[in-house]
């Protein structure tokens, strides 16, 4: 059965991204292909996908590598996030549909029901989840796209603090939400502004110059099983 190349890139994406190849380190086609369990076609495919995306790069006598972003290029990261996630929810208040509302208020109410109990263990994932979602209500492909993208490098690049007060932090969300439903862009793109800067001062490097991080991970990882992943 043919994996497809997107479900390989996926994977080789979300394994440099948790840190389980360094920067820097060699990408070798056969030993990827082992690892995913895959034939080298969609690993290919996935490797120029990548770089692409600047999470790989193509060195002359090394071939693919993980790519070695400086503090500058991270930096910019944060900065662009900061410019498209209030553009994403200024269109979000005039494009998003009925079920985008109901998705966002929903994941409004558990977190904000998790925040008050004290229960952060996935916080961090239903705020990707709220995040993902405003993006995909623009009713911009290329704009979610970038998002999406710039969402996983910055994971990448930045450990994030968890939030003094995860309350009011829902709270900000509930209020973007709030101004999505009246149609109010303006307010969307204002509160949203406003939590994205407290947000993006959470975020610590992962990495100084040009040392890499002290706890990196062992590359001699198991195989993994790639069935079942059709996304």
């Amino acid at each position: 059965m043919r994996i497809p190349a997107h479900s390989v890139c996926t994977a080789i994406r979300d394994d440099i991204v948790a840190g389980v190849y360094e920067r820097g380190s060699r990408l070798t086609e056969e030993l990827l292909a082992r690892r995913y369990g895959v034939s080298r076609v969609p690993v290919r495919e996935a490797l120029r996908t990548l770089e692409a995306e600047g999470f790989v790069v193509t060195r002359r006598h090394a071939g693919a590598c993980v790519a070695e972003p400086t503090e500058r290029e991270a930096a910019d990261l944060l900065e662009m996030r900061m410019l498209l996630e209030p553009l994403g929810a200024a269109r979000a208040a005039q494009r998003r549909t009925e079920a985008h509302l109901k998705v966002l208020r929903g994941l409004v109410r558990l977190g904000q029901e998790r925040a008050r109990r004290g229960n952060s263990d996935d916080l961090r994932s239903l705020g990707g989840w709220f995040h993902e979602t405003l993006a995909q209500a623009s009713g911009s492909h290329a704009l979610t796209s970038m998002l999406t993208q710039l969402r996983h490098k910055i994971a990448w690049m930045y450990a994030v603090e968890a939030p003094a007060d995860p309350v009011e932090s829902w709270a900000e969300h509930g209020a973007i939400v709030d101004a999505v439903a009246r149609g109010d862009h303006e307010r969307a793109r204002t509160v949203t502004a406003l939590h994205t800067e407290r947000a993006t001062a959470a975020h610590r490097l992962r990495f100084t110059g040009g040392a890499e991080r002290a706890d990196r991970v062992r590359t001699s990882q198991p195989p993994v099983n790639m069935t079942g992943l059709r996304h």
